[in-house]
């Protein structure tokens, strides 16, 4: 799905710009490491 692609992509551009892991970027939106790889890689399990 492009639109999941193109979040995917946009959150590693902001995190990298923000400067932060992803480790760091989970821990402040409460969710695991996992679940930021997944989001930036674009996959989704509905």
């Amino acid at each position: 799905m492009k639109t999941i692609n193109n979040l995917g992509n946009n959150i590693v551009k902001l995190r990298k710009v923000a400067g932060i892991t992803q480790e760091r970027l989970a821990e402040q939106v409460g969710v695991s490491v996992s679940a930021i790889s997944q989001w930036e890689s674009g996959v989704s399990h509905s």
